[in-house]
């Protein structure tokens, strides 16, 4: 797949997680809104890395694909990003790994707080380099 092709899939594919943990969060399925927001992320990052250039690394860990997001398009506002959102970054990968290995109860509030988190990320995100 070229590069372009990828990018477009990763991105499409991020859409679809999102749209996805807004079915769940409305279902009460929040343990599963929870991974889909964190996929979504994960995919969107991943798609922002193949745009600048650069393939991405086999990890699972949004904070460190948001790391080289910010080393690789030098933009503050993505390095901010880190800092504001440690936190809620690391819910999200506490997510991805919780659905796979442990059970984990997630509120409606934890997971609409995530929602936002990755909305904004998503958009400094573009706004920058996507």
């Amino acid at each position: 797949m070229a590069r372009f092709e990828e990018h477009r899939y990763l991105v499409e594919r991020s859409r679809r997680f999102f749209e996805t943990a807004l079915m769940q969060i409305e279902r009460g399925f929040y343990d599963l809104a929870a991974f889909s927001l964190e996929q979504s992320l994960q995919l969107f990052l991943k798609a922002c890395l193949l745009k600048l250039g650069v393939d991405p690394p086999r990890t699972c860990s949004v904070r460190r694909l948001l790391e080289l997001v910010a080393e690789v398009s030098g933009r503050d506002e993505v390095r901010e990003l880190l800092q504001g959102f440690a936190v809620e970054l690391g819910a999200l990968e506490d997510a991805y790994i919780s659905s796979r290995y442990v059970g984990r109860e997630y509120t409606r509030e934890e997971v609409e707080l995530l929602r936002r988190v990755v909305e904004e990320v998503e958009r400094v995100v573009g706004e920058a380099s996507c």
